[in-house]
């Protein structure tokens, strides 16, 4: 029985040419032997299993053969047959990692003298050299620098930080990059033709993203398939050889949560569970898919796609079937719960969350477009709860009667047709800001269309009308009990007079009116006299703001507080809707009212804001602490 030899050493190439996926480390190497500029010195780091030591003995091959064809050996001259044979005098190789003491590079030193009784040179491959004591760096340091005529040294290794500076600085140094993994496919398809193998590409290509770049793993991973499969490599079999989930787990599971079946997609994880599989695993890999999906739906990120075959083909088919969003969405919620695992002491519970928020996304994507905000209002009314504030009660009220009373409007003029009466512009205040403004237009719109309902002659909509005007009234009736908060009142924004007609075209649409805001004359007078009971109030719930209200002014219904420090003012200005409503209800005032802070650093706080000042306030009452302070070498916490 012929004795088995492992892919990795049966196919080891033995020329540049047959090297893989490092062309740009070989055609330097031959260009450097065909012009005969070698340098005594060289330096192959890299990945494992990337061709350093394959490359190196290929090029002490080279320099030594006696009819080499360019920058090639001829395998026929007696220097070839003899590195072939393994009995070859002028190549010499060394293993730093067993032999990394002074004594083994005096060793070496010692055969470097010696010259080749056949060829040229004499080549020492050292390999894992990184693994040489720093007295064996230090010992090997002369000999490098300035070696015989006849001695070419190539140091391999993995760890080119670990090599100390002025051994890199006496070498050429060549970085061997990862292998692709369609050259991996490509060199595994030479050698499965030339066992005699049938395979796929879902087969290799898995065996190639399993080997990280490393070519050796991929030979190694490559043997236990066949040694598992037979003749035949299927990638189903494969995946379970080399314990990683199958592409059509991923594909399944990508179809089953972009059509947001979550309970398909949780069977699914189970069944991932059931083989064995970590949620670590599952999630990692699921994320990677998706990344894929998403470099596949564009024929410019292709070539990021490190694939071939018809499992390309399948990538490019499903990352079509994708939008952006969702699988922008999914990669941020498995990259969230890939940090998250290690810590949960429930991982099967977060990753089906993550998997039915995925679903979620799948399926507001395949739904129908939204309800019109008019009908999801008629149908759903929104339900005020008691945490709401009696003005987000109303502004959702009025939002809530703007649909129907617009559309009893619109019905109302195709019916009979009518000239729109002119409406007296009211003497409106300017908004004094933004929120005031967009408040406004929907009252307004809704004032104006109650208007024209009342003047049309219709007898079939006086009903209708008539219900939409008594539930304009009561709402007009509960706001003007309300007290009115930062600047505008809702009794204000109901009672407000429409704009002019644009010459009585019911055709064009009506802008809305100018915000008139309701100022109780008496605002002024009621807020001095309510004095004592707002800064009793501040003092007793608010003692941060007491030195902002301890110098209150009034100017009619606006109130001017004065701060010590910018963050007291920012503070009170977060607070400034509670601040008014409480201060509104205490003075009594009706209508609206206003608030201006202002920073003045003069003004001394009755507790300090900030880490810095209460502790320049506790100095200030008892220097002693500044000294404790001191003696103990205390930081502020």
């Amino acid at each position: 029985m012929e004795k088995f030899i492992v892919s990795a050493r049966k196919y080891r190439p033995a020329t540049f040419a047959s090297v893989v996926g490092q062309k740009h480390i070989t055609s330097t190497l031959k260009n450097a032997i065909e012009r005969n500029q070698l340098a005594h010195a060289y330096l192959f780091c890299g990945p494992r299993g990337v061709g350093k030591t394959t490359c190196a003995r290929i090029f002490a091959k080279a320099i030594n053969c006696l009819n080499p064809t360019g920058a090639e050996a001829c395998n026929e001259c007696e220097s070839c047959r003899s590195f072939n044979d393994g009995r070859s005098l002028n190549i010499h190789e060394l293993d730093a990692a067993s032999n990394n003491s002074v004594d083994d590079i005096r060793t070496l030193i010692e055969q470097v003298r010696i010259i080749p009784q056949s060829g040229r040179y004499s080549v020492f491959i050292i390999d894992e050299v990184h693994m040489l004591s720093a007295a064996a760096f230090n010992a090997f340091l002369k000999t490098l620098e300035e070696p015989p005529a006849h001695a070419i040294f190539i140091l391999a290794t993995t760890e080119k930080h670990k090599i100390i500076p002025t051994i890199l600085s006496r070498c050429q140094i060549y970085d061997f990059n990862r292998i692709r993994v369609e050259d991996s496919v490509e060199y595994l398809k030479y050698i499965a033709a030339q066992e005699g193998i049938t395979s796929d590409d879902e087969s290799l290509n898995l065996i190639a993203q399993k080997a990280d770049g490393g070519m050796r793993d991929a030979l190694s991973m490559f043997d236990k398939a066949v040694s598992f499969c037979g003749q035949t490599l299927d990638y189903r079999e494969v995946a379970k050889t080399l314990n990683v989930l199958d592409y059509d787990t991923y594909f399944r599971i990508t179809d089953l949560l972009l059509g947001g079946d979550y309970r398909s997609a949780l069977l699914e994880f189970d069944s991932v569970l059931g083989r064995g599989f970590s949620a670590q695993t599952f999630v990692t890999g699921f994320n990677k898919h998706l990344r894929d999906l998403l470099v596949a739906k564009d024929r410019a990120t292709l070539h990021l796609m490190e694939m071939t075959g018809t499992l390309l083909e399948r990538y490019c088919s499903q990352g079509g079937r994708c939008e952006a969003d969702f699988i922008f969405g999914g990669m941020s919620l498995l990259t969230e719960t890939d940090g998250k695992l290690r810590m949960s002491s429930n991982q099967r519970l977060l990753v089906e969350l993550t998997l039915m928020k995925i679903a979620g996304m799948g399926q507001k994507k395949n739904s129908g477009p939204d309800l019109p905000l008019a009908d999801f209002t008629a149908e759903q009314p929104r339900r005020q709860t008691q945490s709401e504030s009696p003005q987000a009660q109303e502004a959702a009220h009025v939002k809530a009667q703007e649909a129907p009373v617009a559309e009893t409007a619109a019905l109302k003029a195709q019916a009979v047709p009518a000239e729109a009466p002119v409406a007296e512009q009211a003497a409106a205040k300017p908004a004094e800001t933004a929120a005031t403004t967009a408040v406004a237009a929907p009252a307004a719109q809704v004032q104006a269309a109650t208007q024209s309902a009342e003047t049309a002659s219709a007898t079939a909509l006086q009903a209708d009308i008539k219900a939409e005007e008594s539930r304009q009234q009561s709402t007009a009736a509960r706001a003007a009990r309300r007290p009115s908060v930062s600047g505008t009142s809702i009794s204000s924004l109901l009672n407000m007079a429409p704009a002019d007609s644009d010459n009585g075209s019911d055709s064009e649409p009506k802008e809305a009116a100018t915000v008139a805001l309701t100022v109780d004359p008496q605002a002024g007078q009621k807020l001095a006299a309510a004095r004592n009971t707002i800064y009793e109030e501040i003092r007793r719930k608010r003692p941060r703001f007491t030195a902002a209200f301890e110098n209150m002014a009034f100017d009619g219904s606006v109130i001017k507080l004065r701060v010590p420090s910018q963050a007291l003012c920012d503070e009170i200005l977060r607070t400034k809707m509670e601040l008014l409503t409480r201060i509104a209800e205490m003075a009594k005032v009706s209508g609206s009212l206003e608030m201006e802070v202002t920073v003045d650093e003069s003004i001394k706080a009755s507790k300090p804001i900030k880490l810095e000042d209460r502790l320049k306030y506790i100095t200030e009452k008892n220097p002693l602490v500044a000294d404790l302070r001191k003696a103990l070498d205390l930081d502020m916490e």
